[in-house]
């Protein structure tokens, strides 16, 4: 087990006009489960190719336990990556692929056999063994793999997003597999996904990564609570948080017929975004002092249900182009009705129209 450092971290691809990853600055501790998350290309697959050695560094310094590991090749950095592809020989058993890495390495022939039959057992692979990988299913795969970052025992696991190739049930099985794991391991761990569920069920923080800059960097709830910018409050959340463009009158952000006070704190100019996440929403029959949206869709997911509204005026409008609210499983609303909502007062968030960045 170890830290990891990322000192004012830059990449930037040969050819590219901007820096794939800027001064990344990033503490992970000892035995943490670190996720990084951001949409395709914010750079956060090469945050974690830089770690493995895989990617060179073009400034500052990647420390692995305080060891200045920039100018190390992988096979030097005792850290195990852990591909989307699996990656495994097709002409090789299960054990023969776990342990193929410890004998390139000098394990010798019984203590290979050892962390090879120990990862067996931690993943329910011990039945499996003598397989190869076109008897196995897509689940029994990403174990292998798994298996075989686990039997070299290093500082540090590299991640890029392991579970991208299975179906929605084997993710929500295979996720739950690995956070317990790594609990149990005790390893520190650098995790890579473009999905936020991911993100917020198995990290103890999470890095919200945007066009190669560190956005926020927190624990799950705290992100989800306490976001520092629109990126950050609308990407996490399914659905994300309502962004509202509304006009400031008199110390309050004007929803038709709603105003809501903003913090006395606040600096901001004649406009601001409302943030209001789909729960935060109450449904009244009351026209008076609401916002109104046309239903145009009602998505039922059994346990919970969500209205997609189309709603704006000549001084309001959704940055998202929709309004979306949680409801209870037994509303109905047919194409086009009006729907009138309030926010709880409680639960509302403002950002700075231009800067979109969190007024408190």
């Amino acid at each position: 087990m170890a830290t990891v450092r990322f000192d004012r971290v830059t990449h930037r691809y040969s050819g590219a006009s901007t820096a794939a990853v800027d001064d990344l600055e990033l503490d992970i501790a000892d035995g943490e489960f670190l996720v990084l998350v951001g949409p395709p290309g914010c750079g956060k697959s090469t945050v974690l190719r830089m770690l493995a050695g895989l990617e060179p560094v073009r400034s500052g310094r990647i420390l692995i336990g305080g060891r200045d590991v920039t100018d190390l090749p992988p096979r030097a950095r005792d850290v195990a990556m852990v591909f989307q592809s699996y990656a495994l020989f097709p002409n090789l058993t299960v054990a023969q692929n776990m342990g193929f890495a410890l004998r390139n390495t000098g394990v010798n022939e019984a203590e290979a056999t050892v962390r090879v039959r120990e990862a067996a057992k931690l993943l329910e692979l011990e039945d499996l063994l003598d397989r190869k990988p076109a008897k196995l299913s897509g689940g029994e795969r990403q174990r292998v793999s798994m298996g075989r970052a686990i039997v070299r025992r290093p500082q540090v696991f590299c991640m890029d997003e392991p579970l991208s190739k299975l179906d929605a049930e084997l993710r929500a099985s295979a996720r739950a597999q690995i956070a317990t794991l790594q609990k149990q391991l005790g390893t520190t761990t650098v995790y890579v996904t473009h999905d936020q569920v991911e993100a917020m069920t198995m990290g103890d923080r999470v890095a919200v990564l945007r066009e190669g800059g560190l956005q926020q960097l927190a624990a799950p709830r705290e992100l989800y609570d306490d976001p520092v910018n629109t990126f950050v409050a609308g990407f996490l959340g399914s659905p994300g948080m309502n962004l509202l463009d509304a006009p400031v009158r008199d110390g309050a952000a004007m929803l038709d017929d709603i105003r809501i006070p903003l913090p006395r704190t606040a600096k901001t100019g004649t406009r601001v975004i409302v943030g209001i996440r789909p729960e935060s929403w109450e449904v009244t029959a009351d026209h008076a002092g609401s916002l109104t949206v046309s239903a145009e869709l009602l998505e039922e997911l059994g346990a919970e249900s969500f209205v997609y509204g189309q709603g704006a005026s000549e001084d309001w409008g959704s940055r998202t182009g929709k309004v979306v609210v949680r409801v209870d499983r037994g509303f109905q609303a047919a194409s086009g009705a009006p729907v009138h909502l309030r926010p709880r007062p409680d639960e509302v968030f403002f950002f700075h129209a231009e800067t979109e960045s969190r007024l408190r």
